[in-house]
């Protein structure tokens, strides 16, 4: 698979794992557009994170309606003149959806994503970071984003453990995965040549690459 000849591209990974900064280096190197997410749009999320329960449904479904509209933009552009590298995933939104929400209100989400995903378009490649909770929780707690800082390492392992799970069981496109733990992809132009070389050898549907400390 050559990164240079794929029109969509997605970064995907748990809070901290470093998604948009790779996503962000790829689209420069590629000259590519980008599809960032936006969570600074979203008015329920810092309530979100001081009242989980109260605010989970309308957290979530902001952020459904917002990357909907965001995959009929994609939709319409002309990938063909166009690349496009994104930090999420569309799919992945159930994912969010069935830790956050409970049982009434994940079947009513449910309803609605069900009917919105027709709409979305599937990546040619899903790039997938994986880090430990304790990396996580570290690369989280030196950003400056003050509504993270809420988030409990016992919920980052939840969230790292649903993204394993989600991933296991996704085959939509395929899927390259990196253990991001000892790699640095902004700074260090070693690791992402290394793993620009990885990704243009994949040969089959899934590969795991990881690099030692």
């Amino acid at each position: 698979m050559l990164l240079d000849e794929c029109r969509y591209v997605v970064v995907e990974g748990p809070i901290g794992a470093g998604k948009t900064s790779l996503a962000e280096r790829l689209a420069k190197h590629y000259g590519a557009n980008t599809l960032l997410e936006k969570p600074e749009e979203n008015p329920f999320l810092t309530r979100f994170y001081k009242n989980p329960a109260r605010y989970a449904l309308p957290t979530q479904l902001f952020f459904l309606f917002q990357r909907i509209d965001e995959m009929r933009d994609l939709a319409q552009m002309d990938l063909f003149h166009a690349s496009t590298v994104a930090d999420y995933l569309f799919d992945k939104d159930t994912l969010f959806a069935r830790l956050n929400l409970n049982d009434d209100e994940f079947t009513l989400y449910q309803n609605i994503y069900q009917n919105l995903v027709p709409q979305t378009t599937v990546p040619d490649l899903v790039i997938y970071l994986q880090a430990s909770p304790e990396t996580l929780f570290e690369r989280v707690n030196k950003r400056a984003t003050p509504y993270e800082r809420q988030m409990s390492n016992t919920y980052l392992a939840s969230l790292a453990q649903a993204y394993s799970d989600f991933f296991y069981h996704y085959s939509a496109a395929p899927v390259f995965i990196v253990n991001s733990e000892n790699l640095n992809f902004v700074d260090g132009d070693e690791d992402f040549a290394l793993l620009l070389q990885r990704i243009n050898g994949m040969r089959g549907q899934r590969e795991f690459f990881s690099r030692g400390a």
